[in-house]
């Protein structure tokens, strides 16, 4: 064999041996070389072609549950970015999502440990030990040294598996199935629980709860007519008015004064670029019920009657007027109208909704 053929123990591996290297650690169960295997996969990722980065993600999100505690969430991050270079979302998903419910987990029961051990500020990511906080929370007769461990972990990581999350949950087809398994009601109830001021979960809560390809019936109380539209993408009901707005007031269906079309624009697929662009109210948007649909909501808070989300538009009670713009940059929004109503069941379907609430009674 000529030295020509002979490999060089110095060249650099691919980004795809990388992968079948932590793979093989992994499967060996070898804590001690997973850092170092992760620390290559990382390094080579920015090298690896579309194709090497996509087909990867499925594989790394597959070591998820087998990987040590804190590095665990670093891998999640590569995942991440795998489906944001064209990896399947859904494939990807599963372990992921389950991260983010076992650190949102072991993050609350740091701070239920923490109240319980004296209070006081929790403790701080960049400033503080992990190894104090396992001290302090550790106690043979409440958590063990384990539970107390993967507590830090979770507390020190939950902002990583925020961030894998939201990659896996800006697809629809990742929503969609993570609605109907159950898993986003979940996350969503861990987060409704989550007590702390070191992490927000605002975004992703808006995220986690979009709609996509969402029917949605509207009824007009002045008028007495009705719109059966198609939503989708729309991340709070800001920018759900916006688009009513201009769907049926700018389509010629409502009486009104139309959306600027560069609000319009902003509510859908164009990008701020630093100005304040001001939306102004057009409705009031009014449950089935009576009760108000706040703008700040997301358009999940509209009830469901008769199989479909059901909104009734009254007049503006006093004027109002928001920031334009989407709420989470990264997803189009839409909203199109599909059929208007005959008059006779818009009149049948408006029988059944109660007139709005007072401003009085709305702010009680």
């Amino acid at each position: 064999m000529s030295t020509e053929q002979i490999p060089s123990h110095r060249q650099q591996p691919t980004f795809s041996a990388a992968v079948a290297a932590l793979e093989a650690v992994v499967a060996a169960g070898d804590d001690e070389q997973f850092g170092p295997a992760l620390g290559l996969v990382g390094g080579l990722f920015g090298t690896a072609d579309p194709a090497e980065q996509a087909a990867a993600g499925p594989r790394l999100a597959a070591l998820l549950p087998d990987a040590p505690p804190f590095p665990r969430a670093h891998l999640a991050m590569v995942v991440g970015a795998c489906v944001e270079h064209g990896a399947d979302p859904v494939a990807c998903s599963g372990p992921v999502l389950a991260g983010l419910r076992g650190a949102l987990t072991g993050a609350q029961l740091l701070v239920r440990r923490w109240v319980s051990t004296g209070g006081g500020p929790l403790p701080g990511a960049e400033e503080d030990d992990p190894a104090e906080a396992h001290e302090r929370i550790a106690d043979p007769a409440h958590l063990d040294e384990w539970h107390a461990h993967l507590a830090v972990v979770a507390w020190w990581t939950l902002h990583l598996w925020q961030q894998a999350a939201w990659a896996v949950y800006a697809h629809p087809e990742v929503r969609a199935e993570a609605r109907a398994s159950g898993v986003t009601e979940v996350i969503l109830e861990l987060f409704d629980r989550y007590q702390g001021e070191q992490h927000d979960f605002k975004g992703l809560v808006h995220l986690a709860l979009m709609l996509d390809d969402e029917p949605l019936l509207v009824l007009d109380r002045p008028t007495g007519t009705g719109y059966l539209l198609r939503m989708s993408g729309l991340s709070d009901t800001f920018q759900l008015h916006t688009l009513l707005a201009d769907v049926l007031i700018g389509g010629g269906h409502l009486p009104g004064t139309p959306q600027d079309r560069e609000v319009v624009a902003l509510a859908r697929t164009a990008f701020l670029d630093g100005r304040r662009v001001v939306a102004t109210g057009a409705f009031n948007l009014v449950a089935p019920d009576g009760s108000w649909v706040w703008n700040e909501g997301t358009p999940s808070d509209i009830p469901v009657v008769d199989g479909v989300r059901t909104l009734v538009l009254e007049p503006l009670p006093y004027e109002r007027s928001w920031s334009a713009g989407r709420f989470i940059q990264e997803v189009p929004g839409d909203l199109r109208l599909e059929r208007v109503l005959d008059p006779a069941e818009a009149a049948r379907r408006l029988a059944a909704t109660v007139p709005g609430q007072t401003p009085a009674e709305a702010f009680r």
